[in-house]
């Protein structure tokens, strides 16, 4: 500033004597108030600059005090939280939340754990137009109605990478329990037929509580050592999830075979390897979920000392884009059946409802077989897809060893079988799913939307299934259990991923006489349609 004004004062000096020099007073005087207006504008200018310049400094000043506060206080932040963790920052979360197919899942960030939840809800109508074909048929009518086959909720997850476990509980069945005895005509226990109490009891339960182990990866592939209570992939079709099948129901005759000694709900441990191609499996297997430990005069066929194993082998053996083929066997054995507490007798009873669910009423039943000493089931498989097209079919061959030293009884013989075609009439192909040597459900390409005219997937399926529970007739050893056929005709709508209502219809015709040695015609024909609603994920 002082510089400045001297400089000033010197301009004006010279000025002024310049002026002198080249005209007079009144010349000099002009010019020496130029040159002052000149000098106070000069000095205002420095005087906004050297404002600005300490404002500038000023706020600079405060920012880095605010900072060296802010790093005082962050510093004993941390000597807080080093004296008392529980008050420190919160770390970042390790955890991913993930909603396959709608299925709410959370997971590690390593993806090393997880836990899953899981649910399904099967909801049926239906009725019969049943025609007994004599007096002496039982039972002389089935009950139209509704429902709910299965409503299951639970977890799947997996920890530490290789061990999984799941835990899934069925509170389905509310109207498809036990059969009355008053439907029947039998007494209470009589002929393996159960008495009228606690509607839903035989299919409510634990449906799942298992540990898996697939750390082991030899040959190529993957080994899952397992145990607990399962569902057990036994017959091709059982290893297809309900969720997926293109009917409301199972054939009778895979039925049948896994009840023996596998089936769902089931106590087991075993092992299974697989990889892209094949699958081998065997396992030990015990009672199922809610078999009553103690006999009583409303059970006296009890179930807890049963026990079982079964092994099959099934693979695709020809695959490619579009098409595969898929060939397996399997065998399953009683080893001990299960033992009646009261007599102490070993029996066993097969017998399976017409493939619908909405009666809980059996058409062919063997009774309980007495003096029961094994089991054997030996089956083979085959299926395929091609494009849309999806085909399968299974053949059951059954033995029941009876007798022993006191009372002698040769063993019975039955057999069955069924075969089914389905086609995507939208285009979509079952995928092979190599975990459980089995072919998946439709997944639509374009699901059900309104602003976007996607109209979901669209399925027809056709299948006939037999199964014949008649041995030895004639005799007085012999077992009528009857012969019984169905055709049935199915329309599924797979409106996404998730949701999907099914429409079946069933012809069929039960061969049936009276006992082994009474050939009066207690037979019966029924036509049926019935419509389910699933939700599932």
């Amino acid at each position: 500033m002082v510089a400045t004004a001297i400089c000033l004062v010197g301009i004006a000096i010279t000025s002024r004597a310049e002026a002198q020099s080249a005209g007079g007073p009144d010349a000099e005087i002009a010019l020496l108030k130029q040159q002052l207006k000149l000098m106070e504008q000069k000095l205002d200018k420095l005087q906004a600059q050297t404002t600005a310049n300490t404002t500038a400094a000023a706020n600079a000043n405060a920012k880095v005090d605010a900072k060296a506060k802010a790093d005082v206080r962050t510093v004993d932040l941390a000597s807080a939280n080093a004296a008392y963790p529980v008050k420190g920052p919160v770390a970042t979360s390790g955890v991913v939340v993930t909603m396959p197919n709608n299925r709410p899942t959370i997971c590690t960030a390593d993806n090393q754990s997880c836990i899953a939840i899981t649910s399904r809800i099967h909801f049926d109508v239906g009725g019969y137009d049943y025609h007994p074909n004599s007096s002496a048929t039982s039972p002389q009518k089935l009950d139209d109605g509704e429902n709910l086959r299965r409503a299951r909720i639970g977890v799947l997850g997996k920890f530490f990478g290789d061990w999984n476990y799941a835990l899934i509980y069925d509170f389905g069945g509310s109207s498809d329990g036990f059969a009355s005895t008053a439907s029947t005509g039998a007494a209470p226990g009589v002929g393996g037929t159960s008495v009228g109490f606690l509607p839903g009891g035989a299919v409510s339960g634990v449906e799942n509580a298992y540990l898996s182990y697939t750390g082991f990866k030899p040959f190529g592939g993957k080994l899952a050592i397992e145990g607990g209570i399962m569902d057990l992939p036994y017959t091709l079709d059982e290893a297809s999830s309900s969720n997926e099948i293109p009917f409301m129901e199972r054939a009778s005759s895979g039925i049948i075979a896994q009840n023996i000694a596998a089936g769902d709900f089931r106590s087991t441990a075993g092992a299974r390897w697989y990889d892209d191609r094949f699958w081998a499996g065997a396992y030990v297997t015990g009672p199922a979920t809610g078999a009553i430990h103690s006999a009583s005069s409303l059970n006296p066929n009890g179930t807890t000392e049963q026990v079982g194993a079964f092994a099959r082998a099934a693979g695709q053996l020809v695959s490619g884009n579009g098409y595969s083929f898929h060939l397996g066997g399997e065998g399953e054995w009683l080893i001990k059946a299960p033992r009646d507490e009261i007599t102490g007798t070993q029996t066993l009873t097969l017998s399976d409802r017409p493939e619908l669910r909405i009666d809980p009423t059996s058409l062919i039943s063997t009774g309980a077989l007495a003096g029961v000493s094994g089991a054997q089931v030996y089956s083979g498989e085959v299926a395929g897809t091609y494009g849309p097209l999806f085909a399968q079919g299974e053949y059951f061959w059954y033995n029941v060893d009876r007798g022993n030293n006191i009372v002698p009884l040769s063993s019975v013989k039955f057999d069955g079988g069924y075969a089914e075609v389905a086609y995507a009439l939208t285009g979509e192909t079952r995928k092979y799913n190599p975990a459980a040597a089995s072919y998946g459900g439709i997944v639509p390409a374009n699901p059900l939307s309104l602003t976007e005219n996607g109209w979901g997937a669209w399925e027809i399926a056709g299948r006939v299934s037999t199964m014949n529970l008649n041995d030895q007739l004639a005799t007085a050893n012999g077992v009528a259990g009857g012969r019984q056929t169905v055709y049935t005709a199915a329309l599924n709508w797979y409106v996404n991923g998730n949701v999907r209502f099914m429409f079946d219809y069933l012809h069929g015709d039960v061969a049936k006489q009276i006992s082994a040695t009474n050939a009066g015609d207690a037979g019966s024909k029924f036509n049926a349609f019935a419509m389910r609603t699933q939700v599932a994920f």
